[in-house]
């Protein structure tokens, strides 16, 4: 079971955090009680000043994605269990005086630890590579000296210091943590870091007293931190309007840093980490128990104790997978490059793994299930007909509004035709406006028609707009909007949320002529034209990848920020079955336990936050599931590296991208579903190396034991076991190219240790069989029976141990038996072939003095092919059996 660190609960963004405290209280803070905490001026810094804060607190920058160099690369990629494994291995070579084994494990060493290394190399340069290198500076007013005016000038983002007085603009990259001074309809789109996808309003609020009363302060307690209206945070982007701020913090100071930083820690053990590391130490055990059996009952017997140690080096390298990482790094490499083909490029290699065990993802509606833009549906009437009058109203509210357009206005322009929207602004002209703001949560705009009176159009959200109604328009006629009528209205913006709608309420009324400016005093006794639908539409593909993960094991689980309606509705389109909802404000009250049984019956969950996010990720890991969470923001960073696998898009926050393991190019579920199956194939592959190559392996350690009590001499040198263990290694490098059984793929899969142990004690004992077989051909038929035969005899165990361990691969990678047995691939079957003829030249060869092979007889190759045609039909009955004992395989 893959469980959540305890820790990692008390990391997340928490209220409590006292520099959110000192955050909140500036916000609610007067401005020059802002100043006097800052020790700054509304006149700006003087450049001596800001040097000297420049010194004392650092550059205005937040490191969201760190440079690794080469050395930390290099730790990661030796944390391995299996390299380890190999090391001692090293050592003990090194402490008999077999140089040649020493070189050898080194080289191995060395192979498995830089492919690893390069292919982090490569998915940073690959991460590098989607991100835009650019230089932006920021207005700032300043003074040369106390008796200089203040003047306004561009700096370098660096540059900027806490008590700097910036002043905003359409288009700018809010720079640092800003408290509001002045504001004129400032809207900032703050989605990186609070998920909302229409711009918020930012304002000093000015029709609060100064100083604040203690009530208006207690105003922002219950308020999330990026909602404070006063405050614009550090990577959200200006989109309308201007404004003169002073900055409160920078760099890691800032929101944005204190989410950077959560990226930047420590990533918690995944699945695939847990599943190596056990394999690692079953591998470890078998090891522990067998040499030191070995060594006393050689010495015992034979009372040559150098010969037992002998025997015991050979039991530890007849027990080490020697390509075991450089296997499974081929295998995860291989799998990484089908990833790339999908345009999926991942950043931590163990986490192709991790996707094939993954058992729950946790998506985002917006963006992941829908196409995340707004289209504008059409117009309805207060009966809930379809009516092209408040549409018409509509784009008028909306063209002729000066503030830049939302992604409303746009949705509803799209809807004009050009040719319509040219005799509209012949016809109309503009008289005045009374811009949004989150206070009233509408807007108006007045114009006249040419000969008519001025027209006030107002357009808003419905529970804002409806009190000021007093009539309705109904069948071309004008009637007043009685309680009947007025429950209508709501009733129709009920049914069309509860269809995950997005609705504007539209109002009008004529007004006399008048000579001075409109206010929201004249938003009274208004008109009920109707209302228009938005919707952001569910991917065309969104069902089908859906489903094809519901098909092969994977349950998704929608995390959104949005109403239950709309969540609830979109799930349905794209075929998730919503169930319960568990809502925001469920998840904040619930304990541990509580909500470890929430995630386990809940399949939706709305109104959530970031921390809500990181803990549901929690709790499921903690229920044993692999979980993956797909993120794009600065707010998702958490819970991207709570996941077993984090998942983001090209197009995320650098944080984002920080924090995950594999970026996706195309935002399409589709392309992740097809990646799980890449994910199971690699593991797939990796552990049919794993699995047969320590059965086998433990099988030639038990005909070592066995041959140790009878025989005068060693059955099989170290050396000759290394070379045996690298010629079928080399043959398995072709296993990340082989096929895999349909049945595999359907369902999760993980590293299993005790399958593993399973496996072993089912297979090896097996092979040892029939290498006991081999020894007593050699021993009573050929007559193979001195010391001064030894080279013979392990020539003989030598081609039938290599040839034996290359057939049972080709056997059991497969879970079909008899004529349902799939055939391997071609590179395996050419690697097999290549590995069988270079074993049986080798007693013949050059190498043979060096490895103190001897030359096999010719009677004794019939032995061999009956003992191997034995041994592959033993084997295929014992895999049937294995199979119909444990219903499962690798």
């Amino acid at each position: 079971m893959s469980r959540m660190p305890s820790t990692l609960r008390s990391r997340l963004p928490s209220a409590e955090d006292p520099r959110e405290a000192a955050l909140r209280a500036l916000a609610s803070a007067a401005p020059l009680t802002v100043f006097r905490s800052l020790d700054g001026s509304p006149k700006g810094l003087t450049e001596a000043d800001a040097a000297g804060r420049l010194h004392a607190v650092g550059d205005n920058h937040v490191d969201a994605t760190p440079h690794t160099t080469p050395l930390a690369r290099l730790r990661g990629t030796l944390g391995s269990p299996f390299v380890a494994l190999l090391t001692g291995l090293g050592v003990v070579f090194v402490v008999v005086g077999d140089l040649r084994g020493s070189v050898t494990v080194g080289v191995m060493i060395v192979v498995s630890v830089g492919l690893r290394w390069w292919q982090q190399v490569r998915s940073d340069r690959a991460m590098r590579a989607l991100r835009s290198l650019v230089t932006t500076t920021v207005t700032v007013r300043r003074r040369a000296t106390d008796r200089h005016a203040a003047a306004e000038r561009e700096i370098q983002v660096e540059d900027l210091v806490p008590g700097d007085v910036v002043v905003l603009a359409p288009g700018d990259v809010v720079p640092a943590d800003l408290r509001v001074l002045t504001a004129h309809d400032l809207l900032i789109d703050q989605s990186a870091l609070s998920g909302e996808a229409l711009p918020v309003r930012k304002h000093l609020a000015a029709d609060e007293p100064w100083p604040r009363t203690p009530h208006r302060r207690r105003a922002h307690e219950g308020t999330e931190i990026v909602e404070l209206p006063s405050v614009c945070f550090a990577g959200t982007a200006v989109v309308g309007g201007s404004a003169t701020t002073v900055v409160l913090t920078t760099g890691q100071g800032t929101y944005f840093g204190a989410m950077a930083r959560e990226a930047g820690k420590r990533r918690p053990d995944s699945s695939l980490d847990s599943g190596v590391r056990a394999v690692g130490w079953t591998l470890i055990r078998f090891m522990l128990v067998m040499v030191p059996i070995v060594l006393v009952v050689n010495g015992t017997v034979t009372g040559n104790w150098a010969q037992a140690g002998l025997f015991a080096v050979a039991v530890a390298v007849g027990l080490t997978p020697e390509m075991l990482p450089v296997i499974v790094t081929t295998t995860l490499a291989r799998g990484a490059m089908s990833l790339a083909r999908r345009r999926v490029i991942v950043k931590r290699l163990d986490a192709i793994g991790d996707l094939g065990g993954m058992d729950v993802l946790c998506v985002d509606k917006t963006g992941t299930l829908t196409e995340d833009r707004v289209v504008f549906a059409h117009g309805i009437t207060l009966d809930g007909e379809l009516g092209e009058e408040p549409t018409t109203y509509a784009f008028l509210a909306s063209h002729f509004q000066a503030v830049p357009h939302n992604r409303l206005d746009e949705a509803i322009a799209d809807q004009v035709a050009s040719g319509e929207r040219l005799l509209i602004e012949a016809m109309v002209t503009k008289v005045d406006e009374i811009p949004f703001d989150h206070d009233r949560r509408r807007s108006a705009v007045v114009v006249r028609r040419h000969g008519e009176d001025p027209l006030l159009v107002v357009k808003g959200d419905p529970d804002d707009v409806l009190p000021h109604c007093t009539h309705a328009r109904r069948s071309g006629d004008v009637v007043e909007l009685t309680t009947t009528l007025r429950r209508q209205a709501h009733d129709v913006v009920a049914a069309y949320h509860a269809h995950g709608m997005r609705v504007l309420a539209i109002a009008a009324k004529h007004t006399p002529p008048r000579f001075h400016d409109y206010g929201p005093d004249d938003e009274t006794d208004l008109v009920l034209v109707g209302f228009v639908g938005f919707v952001d539409p569910v991917k065309p593909t969104a069902a089908a990848a859906v489903r094809q993960l519901a098909d092969h094991g994977v349950t998704v689980k929608v995390l959104t920020g949005d109403s239950p309606r709309v969540a609830r509705r979109t799930c349905e389109q794209a075929g998730i079955e919503a169930g319960e909802i568990i809502c925001g404000h469920d998840v904040e009250a619930a304990g541990d336990a509580d909500l470890r049984a929430l995630v386990a019956r809940a399949g939706v969950f709305a109104k959530v936050n970031p921390h809500h996010k990181a803990r549901i990720v929690a709790a499921l890991r903690e229920l044993g599931h692999t979980v993956g969470f797909v993120g794009d923001g600065v707010n998702d960073a958490t819970a991207l590296r709570a996941a077993d696998v984090g998942i983001c898009v090209d197009t995320a926050t650098d944080v984002a991208k920080d924090a995950a393991d594999l970026v996706l190019v195309d935002k399409d579920l589709t392309v992740l579903s097809r990646a799980v199956l890449d994910g199971r194939r690699t593991l797939a592959n990796s552990m049919k190396y794993v699995k047969i190559t320590a059965a086998s392996n433990l099988g030639n350690v038990v005909s070592v034991l066995v041959a140790g009590a009878f025989l005068p001499f060693l059955p099989m040198l170290p050396i000759q076991l290394m070379v045996q263990n690298l010629l079928y290694d080399s043959a398995q490098l072709a296993l990340p190219w082989d096929r895999v059984d349909e049945e595999y793929l359907r369902k999760p899969r993980r590293w299993d240790a005790a399958g593993l142990t399973r496996f072993m004690l089912t297979f090896g004992p097996l092979s040892s069989v029939f290498d006991v077989a081999t020894f007593a051909v050699l021993w009573w038929t050929l007559d193979v029976d001195t010391p001064q035969q030894q080279a013979l005899f392990q020539a003989g165990w030598f081609v039938e141990g290599l040839l034996s361990q290359i057939l049972v691969v080709l056997v059991l990678r497969s879970r079909q038996t008899g004529f349902r047995w799939r055939p391997p691939s071609r590179p395996v079957l050419a690697a097999s072939a290549a590995v069988v003829l270079t074993g049986l030249a080798l007693p013949l060869s050059p190498l043979a003095g060096p490895l103190r092979l001897a030359p096999l007889p010719l009677g004794y190759f019939p032995w061999l092919l009956a003992i191997l045609l034995v041994y592959v039909l033993a084997a295929q009955v014992v895999k049937a059996r294995y199979i119909h004992r444990t219903g499962s395989w690798l």
